[in-house]
């Protein structure tokens, strides 16, 4: 996995339109025209949108007889996933230590208070 190709799959992430035409495609293969249609922009700008999610790899065209099917291709999300669970694993340490550190304020708290 290069940093290349995260770049290409965050990049295409970051658009809330292609994050809906991904969503769109989790229902299966769809022509352009049914994916143009659940939104409110432009035919050429939704085929804008799917070329960039096409070279993040995220999304495959077809021909099918005298349409192109575009279908969601998840491959690219495991790459992604996979580099942001490193990071909620540095998260959970990290709020693993927060906890085991406000346990000892209120283990230290409740034996002050049973001294005095």
């Amino acid at each position: 996995m290069t940093t290349d190709t995260l770049s290409d799959i965050f990049g295409a992430l970051a658009d809330p339109t292609r994050r809906a035409i991904l969503e769109e495609l989790t229902q299966g293969p769809r022509p352009m025209g049914v994916i143009a249609r659940q939104f409110s922009i432009s035919g050429p700008a939704v085929t804008k949108h799917l070329k960039v999610l096409e070279r993040a790899g995220l999304v495959r065209s077809n021909r099918k007889a005298q349409s192109r099917l575009r279908s969601l291709d998840a491959t690219r999300l495991e790459e992604a996933q996979q580099y942001i669970e490193n990071y909620r694993q540095y998260w959970e340490q990290s709020f693993y230590r927060l906890d085991s550190f406000l346990f000892g304020l209120q283990t230290k708290e409740i034996n002050d208070d049973n001294n005095h």
